[in-house]
C-alpha cells in the first residue's frame, strides 16, 4: 500500500515537473529561443560583420556553442542559479542577498549596491530593444518571396508590438498557459529544419572543436574581436532566465535547457551554418533561407508568435523589476494592477507598459530594420551579464564552499569571458549601442535620486519627531477626550510619533480610544512569513506601535495584515478603522546647481507617486489625509 502511494506521488512530481518545464519554455526562453532569426547572420551582414569564408562560418559556430555551454549551460544553470535570495533571482535579488551579508566592508557594500541598481537599470534598456528587434526580424521574413511588403514592414511591426502593448492590462493569465506549446513547437520545428540543413552538409559539425573560435581573433584580429558583440546576440536571454528562477524553480529550467531548448537551438545554428558554407553570398534573411518555400510564410508566422511571447516575457520582467524597484526603495510608488487572481507574480505597470511602448515605437520608426537595431543590441545585457557575475563573486563563499584555489580561477575565468563580451559591444556605441546606455543613465540616476533623498527625508522627520515617551506623559497629564474606535497613523519612520498623529491632536484636541502607530519596513528578502509579518508593541495609554514587514516580491496590503494580527487588546473593525496618512509637500531649500536639480526631480517623483491609501490597499472611505510641509 506504501510503495503504491509513493509511486503515485512520485508520478504527480514529474508530472508537475515536466508541467513547470513547459511553462518554463514560454517565459523563460522566449528571448533566447528567437535569437536564431538574427544572431548568426549578423555576424556577416551587420555593422561589424566578418567575411563569409569557410574558416569564418566555422569559427562564428565554434564561438556560439562554447557561448551557449560556458555562459548558459555553466554559469548561469550551474552557477548562478545557486545564489539564490529564497528562492528568488535576478540582479536585484543578488544585490540584495549581498547587502543581508555584513562581512564586506562597508564600501564595498556601497560599490556593489551601485553596481547592482546600475545593473537592473540596464535591463530597462534591454526590455526596450528586445521586442523591437524580435518582431522586426520575424517580419522581415515577408520579403524572402517578393518586396512587396518591404513598404510596410515597419507598420506591420508597430501594429503587432502596439496590440501587445495594449493587451498588457489583460494580463498573461489567459493566454499563458498556451506559451509553452507553442514555443515548444517552435523550438521542434527550427530543430528540424537545422537537421535538414545538416543533413546536406555534415561538415560543419566539425565547429565543435573550440579551435575554430580561437582562429577567429587570430585570422581577423581587431574584426574578430569587434565580431564578439555579435556573437552574445546568441545568449542575450540569459538574465531573463535567471530572473524568472522564481516563477518555475531550477529544476523545470534546467530540465527545459538541457532536453528542448539547448540542442534545438544549436540544430539550427549549425544548419544555418551548413547552408552558408554552400552559399556564402547569401547571408541575408538566413534563417529562412534554410526553410522550405512552401513552408516560409507559415513559419513567418510562427516566428512573429514566437516573437511575440518572447517580447511579453522581457516586457512582463520589467514589470517585475520595477515592483522590486518599489519594494526595495529605489522608485516611488507606482499603480499596480494584479492580472491574476492565482499568481502573485503576474501584475501590469500602467506607467511602465506606456513608456516600453513609446520607446520600442521610436526604436522601430529610427532604426527602420533590424540589421540597424542589432548595432544597438547587447551593450545593456553584456553589461548587466558582468556586473551579475562580479556581485556572485562576492557570496561565492558562502554558496560553493570550495577552496580559494579552484573558485579564484574559475571566477577570473567568467569575469574575462563576460568583460570580452562587453568590451566587444562598447565598439557599437556609435551605431546606436549608446541608446540603451542612456536609457540606463536616466533610470540609474532616478533610482539614486529617489533612494537618496528618501533618507535624507527619513533622516529628517526622525530627528524633528517626538520621542514616544514624552508624548505619551503629556497626553496622560492633560487628559485630552478619547473618541470611540481605532485610529491608524502611517508613518515612514519606525521611532517617534508621526507627524500626522501631532497635528491630528493640536488642531482636534482628541485621542482615539486605540492608537496605532504604523509603519510598512521592506525587508531584503522575496517573501516574508506570515508569522513574521507584524511587530506589536503596546506603549501604553491605548497606543500601539506595529511594524509590517513585507519582501521585494510582495505587495502590501495592510487591511489584511491588521485582521491577521492576533493582539488581544487591539480590534480591527474595517468599519470602525480609521487611517490617517500624510500629505507631504516638499520645500526646497537653496543649494548647489546639482543638488537643486537633483531635489527637483524627486519633488516631481514624489508629488506624481501613487496614492498611499491605494497602493496599500485601505478602503478610501476610511482615509484622512493630512497635509504636511517638509523642507528638504
Amino acid at each position: 500500500m506504501d510503495s503504491t502511494k509513493n509511486t503515485i506521488q512520485q508520478e504527480d512530481t514529474r508530472k508537475n515537473l515536466y508541467l513547470l518545464a513547459l511553462g518554463a519554455l514560454g517565459i523563460v526562453y522566449g528571448d533566447i529561443g528567437t535569437s536564431p532569426l538574427y544572431a548568426f547572420r549578423e555576424c556577416f551582414a551587420g555593422s561589424h560583420g566578418i567575411p563569409a569564408s569557410h574558416e569564418n562560418i566555422l569559427g562564428i559556430l565554434s564561438l556560439i556553442f562554447w557561448s551557449l555551454i560556458l555562459i548558459i549551460s555553466v554559469k548561469y544553470l550551474m552557477f548562478l542559479m545557486r545564489a539564490d535570495n529564497k528562492g528568488e533571482g535576478g540582479i536585484l535579488a543578488l544585490m540584495a542577498l549581498i547587502q543581508r551579508d555584513k562581512q564586506h566592508n562597508p564600501r564595498w557594500n556601497i560599490i556593489l549596491t551601485v553596481l547592482g541598481i546600475f545593473g537592473a537599470a540596464l535591463l530597462y534598456g534591454d526590455g526596450i530593444i528586445t521586442p523591437s528587434i524580435s518582431v522586426l526580424s520575424a517580419v522581415e521574413g515577408l520579403n524572402m518571396t517578393t518586396h512587396l511588403f518591404q513598404p510596410y514592414i515597419i507598420y506591420i511591426s508597430l501594429a503587432i508590438l502596439t496590440a501587445l502593448f495594449l493587451f498588457q492590462r489583460k494580463g498573461t493569465a489567459k493566454i499563458g498557459s498556451v506559451f509553452g506549446p507553442v514555443l515548444l513547437f517552435w523550438f521542434l520545428v527550427i530543430g528540424l529544419l537545422g537537421t535538414m540543413s545538416i543533413i546536406r552538409n555534415p561538415y560543419v559539425i566539425g565547429a565543435i572543436n573550440p579551435v575554430y573560435a580561437l582562429n577567429i581573433f587570430l585570422e581577423n584580429k581587431y574584426q574578430g574581436f569587434a565580431v564578439l558583440g555579435t556573437v552574445l546576440l546568441a545568449i542575450t536571454g540569459g538574465e531573463v532566465l535567471y530572473a524568472d528562477m522564481g516563477h518555475f524553480g531550477k529544476r523545470p529550467i534546467r530540465l527545459g535547457w538541457f532536453t528542448i531548448v539547448l540542442p534545438c537551438l544549436l540544430l539550427n545554428y549549425f544548419g544555418q551554418g551548413a547552408y552558408l558554407l554552400d552559399n556564402p553570398d547569401m547571408s541575408e534573411n538566413l534563417f529562412y533561407r534554410i526553410v522550405p518555400p512552401t513552408l516560409l510564410y507559415p513559419l513567418v508566422a510562427l516566428a512573429t508568435v514566437a516573437t511575440i511571447i518572447a517580447s511579453q516575457a522581457v516586457i512582463s520582467g520589467a514589470f517585475s523589476l520595477t515592483r522590486q524597484a518599489i519594494q526595495l526603495g529605489l522608485s516611488p510608488r507606482l499603480h499596480i494592477v494584479h492580472t491574476s487572481s492565482m499568481e502573485i507574480g503576474q501584475v501590469y505597470l500602467p506607467a511602465v507598459n506606456v513608456a516600453l511602448f513609446l520607446g520600442t515605437s521610436v526604436l522601430i520608426l529610427g532604426f527602420k530594420n533590424s540589421g540597424n537595431l542589432a548595432g544597438a543590441y547587447g551593450v545593456a545585457v553584456s553589461g548587466t551579464m558582468l556586473i551579475t557575475t562580479i556581485l556572485a563573486l562576492f557570496i561565492a563563499r558562502k554558496i560553493w564552499p570550495v577552496h580559494l584555489g579552484i573558485l579564484i580561477p574559475v571566477a577570473t575565468f567568467f569575469i574575462l569571458v563576460n568583460l570580452a563580451f562587453f568590451l566587444s559591444c562598447m565598439l557599437k556605441i556609435k551605431y546606436g549601442g549608446w541608446i540603451p546606455v542612456l536609457i540606463a543613465a536616466v533610470i540609474y540616476l532616478l533610482m539614486i535620486t529617489w533612494r537618496h533623498n528618501r533618507d535624507v527625508l527619513r533622516r529628517r522627520i526622525e530627528s524633528q519627531s517626538l520621542p514616544d515617551d514624552i508624548f505619551i506623559k503629556d497626553i496622560q497629564s492633560s487628559k485630552p477626550l478619547r473618541v470611540h474606535g481605532t485610529a491608524v497613523f502611517l508613518s515612514g519612520n519606525s521611532t517617534g510619533i508621526p507627524r500626522t498623529l501631532l497635528h491630528n491632536f493640536k488642531h482636534n484636541k482628541i485621542i482615539h480610544e486605540t492608537t496605532v502607530l504604523m509603519s510598512v519596513k521592506n525587508e531584503d528578502v522575496p517573501f516574508v512569513p506570515n508569522e513574521k509579518r507584524s511587530e506589536v508593541s503596546d506603549l501604553g495609554y491605548g497606543i500601539y506601535r506595529i511594524i509590517l514587514k513585507y519582501g521585494f516580491s510582495e505587495d502590501p496590503n495592510i487591511p489584511e495584515a491588521l485582521k491577521k494580527i492576533g493582539h488581544g487588546k487591539i480590534s480591527f473593525d474595517p468599519m470602525k478603522t480609521t487611517f490617517f496618512l500624510g500629505r507631504e509637500t516638499l520645500i526646497i531649500n537653496p543649494g548647489n546647481t546639482l543638488s537643486n536639480i537633483q531635489r527637483k526631480i524627486f519633488s516631481f517623483m514624489s508629488k506624481n507617486s501613487f496614492d498611499a491609501s491605494k497602493f496599500y490597499r485601505i478602503p478610501p472611505g476610511r482615509v484622512i489625509e493630512l497635509g504636511l510641509q517638509i523642507e528638504i
